[in-house]
């Protein structure tokens, strides 16, 4: 045990990836520059899947990529609604960044969400977008009239609510993520052959792909709610 509190320590440990010389040295952490590097890869896969498109006649590539655009657009609309269709675009590119974020543990790469920052960072995000979203179509004035529904009493517990929902989306995120690595230093000191080989890639594949869709699932929900 004393063996696995020690790796758990160290995967909680803030882990820098290089420093940059500039007022006495701004640490840049390893979740930011595996973030980066998903980017780089996204925006690389984009160029090269975009190039060379047709308006008639299109190629085998362009059917693909086409196809794939149109089934997450479809995913992400059902869950946001005809009324927030506008959001699909964010809500779509954060479910491809957090599933090829789940995901990466498979090439023995640290997960950027296993670092809370990086998740309370994506669940403030989301909840200024759904109070954006929720201010855009309601109004001023009956954006703060909602706080007081469905009667004044409970505007203290619909203002609390502010804070709640991204502490609940960031937590459940973090939780989910870091709950597998357990598990699976947890099956590795108990079993070393086999098993763990196939319990990873449930953990990294399915189940990281399984958050991703949770978190957006949430996000959606909560637009949804915002603007009705």
């Amino acid at each position: 045990m004393g063996e696995l509190s020690a790796k758990l320590q160290e995967e909680l440990e803030i882990k820098t990836a290089f420093t940059i010389p500039l007022f006495g040295g701004i640490d840049v952490n390893q979740s930011v520059v595996v973030t980066w590097c998903i980017m780089a890869f996204l925006l690389i896969v984009a160029l090269i899947m975009t190039s060379g498109m047709k308006v008639r006649n299109p190629g085998k590539k362009q059917i693909m990529i086409e196809s794939f655009v149109v089934w997450i657009q479809n995913l992400t609309g059902d869950m946001l609604g005809e009324e927030a269709r506008e959001y699909v675009p964010y809500i779509s590119t954060i479910l491809i960044y957090l599933g090829i974020s789940n995901v990466i543990g498979i090439f023995n790469i640290s997960p950027p969400t296993r670092d809370l920052r990086v998740t309370v960072a994506l669940a403030l995000m989301s909840i200024v977008l759904i109070e954006a979203a929720a201010f855009k179509k309601k109004g001023p004035k009956k954006f703060f009239k909602s706080f007081a529904e469905p009667m004044a009493v409970v505007a203290p517990m619909n203002v609390l609510e502010l804070g709640i929902k991204p502490l609940s989306l960031c937590m459940r995120l973090f939780g989910n993520v870091f709950a597998a690595f357990v598990i699976m230093e947890l099956v590795k000191m108990a079993v070393p052959i086999v098993l763990p080989a196939a319990l990873c890639l449930y953990f990294d594949l399915f189940d990281g792909l399984i958050q991703a869709y949770v978190f957006v699932f949430l996000t959606s929900l909560y637009i949804k709610e915002a603007i009705e």
